[in-house]
């Protein structure tokens, strides 16, 4: 599934291309994506101009003159900025159209969307979707002083381990399973850790490396497992330079020690038994 890092080499790519530009058609191909694709959109947009295209956690949300476009990448999905004449294959489900070019959605698995949230209805921010995320990991509440003490005080009592809060999105939004493993290495916390056992002092070292861990993903182009790709087409390489995930087995670049693998709420975990305690 694109994470963070993916989607924010995503907004990068497009933005430059496409803001300030006037819509001009939208084409559906597929309407039955995660949640269907809102009837009218091509009314509700035609003519509009593409103020910016911001990022919240992992939705990418154009903004109009009457509302935003919110785009989610779902667990295989990609956007591509291509001439709009350029033959779509088969599964090319939306194209939203500004002259010459399109920004076209890629989708697979059809786990994507494309919704929309009008101006009246108030900031995009309090979109149902959006409402409940935590703060963002780039953003100047999630410096390491501050980071340290949410993550602290939201996890006191907390049994559930470091990993699922950090997958959960209520705390820092955007640390995905890939991401979660890394930056808990880095930190050198366990991941099956009760998220309220870890102290203070740790969760300040573990905010430095989320931030670390993110950025240098984006600098890489993200992470491409399966299907993603940038708007321009190129694969991300960050996987290739990993500490612990999907490196089961072989040994920790740090100590020698072989990767171990678990299962935490369906998902797979990767970590050294001795680097991480």
């Amino acid at each position: 599934m694109p994470e963070l890092p993916e989607v924010e080499v995503t907004r990068c790519g497009i933005a430059p291309h496409l803001t300030g530009r006037t819509l001009t058609g939208v084409v559906v191909r597929q309407s039955a994506l995660r949640w269907p694709v809102p009837q009218g959109l091509a009314r509700q947009l035609a003519g509009r101009v593409l103020r910016a295209v911001e990022r919240r956690g992992k939705y990418l949300l154009l903004d109009f003159e009457s509302g935003w476009v919110l785009l989610h990448l779902g667990m295989s999905g990609s956007l591509r900025v291509l001439p709009a004449q350029t033959p779509a294959d088969k599964h090319d489900h939306v194209d939203l159209v500004f002259g010459a070019q399109c920004l076209r959605l890629h989708d697979p698995r059809r786990f994507g969307a494309v919704l929309w949230h009008p101006a009246t209805a108030g900031a995009v921010t309090g979109h149902a979707l959006l409402a409940g995320l935590g703060v963002e990991p780039f953003s100047a509440d999630f410096d390491e002083t501050r980071a340290a003490l949410l993550l602290h005080s939201k996890t006191r009592g907390r049994r559930a381990s470091i990993k699922q809060v950090l997958l959960a999105g209520e705390i820092v939004v955007g640390v995905g399973n890939i991401y979660a493993s890394e930056s808990l290495f880095r930190a050198g916390i366990r991941p099956q850790t009760a998220a309220g056992r870890i102290s203070r002092a740790r969760y300040q070292a573990l905010a430095q490396e989320i931030r670390a861990t993110l950025s240098e993903a984006v600098q890489k182009g993200g992470s491409t497992l399966r299907d993603f790709v940038g708007s321009d087409g190129q694969r991300g390489y960050f996987q290739i330079d990993t500490f612990v995930y999907g490196r089961a087995g072989e040994p920790c670049k740090k100590c020698g020690t072989p990767i171990r693998s678990s299962r935490q709420g369906q998902r797979s975990t990767f970590f050294c038994p001795h680097c991480q305690k």
